[in-house]
């Protein structure tokens, strides 16, 4: 019987190893710099214990890929952080940037644990999700502690079980609007927020960046995020229910480079891909058709900066290809393969 750990890589394995193994060198970068800046006593062990973790899942992922003989991406290195820059950014915001971050984790690994079948894999997600799961423990409960944590908004319990008898429950375009449901609250609350810490990032590595063209890349992703606090908090403010504050003077004033052109991009990318996520499961979730609406007519804007940051990324080379399957038609036709 062949060992299970011999199983060659399905697609979903490879893209799911390949993915995360690029985001923990890019977040190895970042806490490393962050641990380098941390003032309070209190955060210092939550930043040393996610750098642990980014390197725990580099040295798993470097020996899956040998044991295959998977290329190991580059992703990021020490050339694309300067630990010894001025502090960027406050210890506050670091730690809702790492609260950030462990959400976003807990969602790919569970994604990821729904495809995979080799048990190295499947092991390895395992303990990814743990790991995200106790950084979201970490973060949440130091905020807590300290007053930082911002909590969804309040509704009152319902008295009774009531179903829809109307169809005017749906309606959001014309007439009477139904009141916004706490599903519907819930994630109006989440984009909000997201797009807070975004703008925050965004701000700050925009005055890091050395290239004149990623500065307007990133001024255009800040004035987007606005906009987009802007019309979901008009959803909550119409309802007098409360809108998460912003984070905007979280950033110092320095303009000394921290990070590289090819990690910023590469990073403001990859919370826009997860902003459309976002977007396309609160559309899902939103049955008001105002509300629903809303957000299907900002998934192609993000979408087209999104694409703006992948231009910007393959011009400067920076952009590594994920797996791809074979171009069965070039082999056929006997077309030079790629280096």
């Amino acid at each position: 019987m062949e060992e299970k750990t011999n199983i060659r890589l399905t697609a979903a394995e490879m893209s799911g190893l390949w993915t995360e193994y690029i985001n923990d060198t890019l977040g190895l970068c970042v806490n490393k710099y962050f641990l380098e800046k941390v003032e309070d006593d209190e955060i210092r062990p939550i930043i040393e214990t996610s750098l642990r973790y980014f390197e725990e899942n580099i040295n798993a992922l470097e020996k899956i890929f040998n044991k295959d003989q998977f290329p190991i991406p580059q992703g990021f290195t020490e050339k694309d952080v300067n630990v010894n820059a001025p502090k960027l950014f406050s210890d506050t915001f670091m730690v809702m940037y790492l609260r950030h971050m462990s959400i976003l984790t807990m969602a790919a690994s569970s994604a990821a644990l729904g495809l995979v079948t080799r048990p190295d894999v499947v092991e390895f997600h395992k303990k990814m999700l743990e790991k995200s799961v106790k950084m979201q423990d970490l973060t949440r409960d130091i905020q807590l502690k300290q007053g930082t944590y911002v909590r969804p908004p309040y509704i009152s319990i319902p008295d009774k079980v009531d179903f829809v008898e109307q169809q005017q429950w749906l309606a959001g375009f014309f007439g009477k609007k139904r009141s916004l449901s706490s599903v519907e609250i819930t994630h109006l609350f989440l984009n909000i927020q997201t797009n807070h810490i975004g703008k925050a990032l965004i701000t700050g590595l925009a005055q890091i960046a050395e290239s004149e063209e990623v500065k307007q890349l990133l001024l255009k992703g800040k004035k987007m995020s606005q906009k987009h606090i802007e019309i979901f908090g008009k959803y909550l403010l119409d309802e007098d229910l409360p809108a998460p504050m912003g984070w905007d003077t979280a950033i110092t004033d320095i303009t000394s480079k921290v990070f590289s052109d090819k990690l910023i991009v590469f990073h403001v990318s990859g919370m826009i891909a997860a902003g459309i996520g976002n977007y396309g499961a609160a559309m899902a979730a939103s049955p008001r058709r105002d509300i629903g609406f809303r957000y299907a007519s900002l998934i192609p804007e993000i979408s087209l900066y999104a694409e703006d940051c992948a231009n910007l990324m393959i011009k400067n080379g920076w952009l590594e290809e994920p797996p791809q399957t074979d171009d069965r038609e070039g082999l056929i036709n006997g077309e030079p393969l790629p280096d």
